[in-house]
């Protein structure tokens, strides 16, 4: 009996067996050194589709960080409009795309996306579309993206967006190693 006490006197000794983050913690947490930076990045896939993006600066800027919860607006040429809201939920994670117009309303496409439906990685989390997003889409007849699946991956040199659905592959990447100029957020945005 003595034995096993001291067994568990030791192992709750701070950094004895210590229970791992849980993915979906590691994953935000690598976000927490980026805050208040911006980084530029590029398309890297090469579908017809995202000509909307060619020859333009893009450029993510981690603008608000807080216990849970991170905004990244996405900045593609001089459209401020998209800002990628990442929040931990009880299960994993969640991501939303908030749309707004230049004076700061909400668009009619806008808190779209899903949660994680899997532990996934400290690297990388996937986001299946979930049932509010479909209903949005299909009410503005947007029926191809009902099947999205986005990701995000953050490996400490690299921060990628994807979106993925049945013939469409968009991916974008940034270089964490080279911080940019911090842009000028868009319609008074405070985060």
């Amino acid at each position: 009996m003595k034995v096993l006490l001291a067994l568990a006197a030791f192992a709750a000794l701070p950094g004895f067996a210590s229970k791992p983050a849980a993915p979906a913690d590691a994953f935000m947490a690598r976000l927490a050194p980026l805050c208040g930076k911006a980084f530029a990045g590029r398309v890297v896939t090469n579908d017809p589709a995202d000509s909307a993006f060619a020859g333009k600066k893009l450029v993510m800027h981690v603008a608000a960080c807080e216990p849970g919860r991170v905004r990244i607006p996405f900045h593609v040429g001089e459209d401020r409009s998209r800002t990628w809201v990442l929040t931990r939920t009880a299960t994993g994670v969640r991501l939303k795309h908030d749309h707004r117009h230049e004076d700061g309303t909400s668009d009619k496409l806008t808190m779209y996306g899903g949660d994680t439906n899997g532990p996934g990685t400290a690297a990388r989390q996937e986001f299946p579309v979930d049932a509010e997003s479909i209903a949005l889409f299909r009410s503005l007849d947007a029926e191809r993206s009902v099947t999205n699946v986005w990701a995000m991956e953050a490996d400490g040199t690299r921060f990628a967006y994807e979106l993925r659905r049945p013939g469409r592959h968009f991916r974008v990447e940034f270089d964490l190693a080279k911080p940019v100029e911090t842009p000028p957020l868009a319609w008074g945005w405070q985060g």
